[in-house]
């Protein structure tokens, strides 16, 4: 969900969905992953909520490695991440490479997919396969967001944030799906897991930013649409305790590929 109303990856935001973005990570992941986080590479960490999040989750010493082209945020994330060791590293994803990679025996990234078009994610692919480790990438969206209250206009304002979503060649909805395909194409085993924010009473400040940034990017993909009514009516539910929102995630999880047997 990178549209927002406020920066995309602006701390506030961040704070306020790593609660939601931790209920809704799939849990058998992390299980499938022990022993294998001795060395960890974070891509895009933000404030570090994955490494919060999965460290305690894995077995024995841990290094992370966090990176992001952010140095706000990666001096947010350093002291916060419960490792033995912790170095940051700023980058611009688009530069990294395999020798970025060396001794990692394990790459993890949240809400990052659907940000990258598809070059991207082939090269994504290929460089964390030349590092012949696993992967985990949690939190990308799928397209899939239900409201209840339903409304008439849900259905129209959905289609329009996908649209927008895809913008200048991205892959929005359509990530999971293609990255998982890039990975299987190089040899690599992938599964994947339902990982869906539930958002309810008690997330009313996620939900009233969520729904500002939602309706915000569908109006800027189609302007006919009836924003400020529709927007209106939702925030009154919300404020009420009336609105339910589910947004629709998938993890990937990559494994290298099991030995040919003799």
């Amino acid at each position: 969900m990178s549209t927002t109303g406020v920066p995309a990856f602006a701390p506030e935001w961040l704070a306020l969905r790593e609660g939601a973005d931790a209920r809704a990570r799939a849990t058998a992941p992390p299980a499938l992953l022990r022993g294998h986080g001795r060395v960890v590479a974070d891509l895009g960490c933000g404030t570090g909520s994955m490494g919060r999040w999965l460290g305690p989750r894995l077995t024995g010493p841990q290094r992370w490695i966090l990176f992001d082209r952010d140095p706000a945020l990666l001096e947010a994330a350093r002291g916060r991440v419960p490792a033995a060791s912790v170095r940051t590293r700023r980058l611009d994803l688009a530069s990294l490479r395999a020798t970025d990679l060396e001794g990692v025996t394990l790459v993890v990234a949240s809400a990052l997919l659907d940000l990258l078009t598809g070059a991207e994610a082939e090269v994504l692919a290929g460089t964390v396969s030349a590092a012949g480790c696993p992967a985990l990438f949690s939190l990308t969206v799928v397209g899939r967001v239900e409201l209840s209250p339903g409304d008439p206009s849900d259905a129209a304002f959905a289609e329009a944030f996908d649209a927008h979503q895809r913008r200048d060649g991205r892959l929005g909805p359509e990530a999971a799906a293609f990255t998982a395909a890039a990975f299987e194409g190089l040899g690599r085993q992938v599964r994947s897991f339902p990982s869906p924010w539930r958002l309810g009473p008690g997330d009313a400040a996620l939900t009233r930013a969520w729904l500002r940034g939602w309706v915000d990017a569908a109006v800027d993909q189609n302007p006919s649409l009836p924003g400020d009514a529709y927007l209106e009516r939702r925030l009154a539910e919300c404020s009420r305790g009336e609105l339910a929102v589910t947004v629709d995630h998938t993890d990937l999880l990559v494994l290298p590929s099991p030995p040919e047997s003799a």
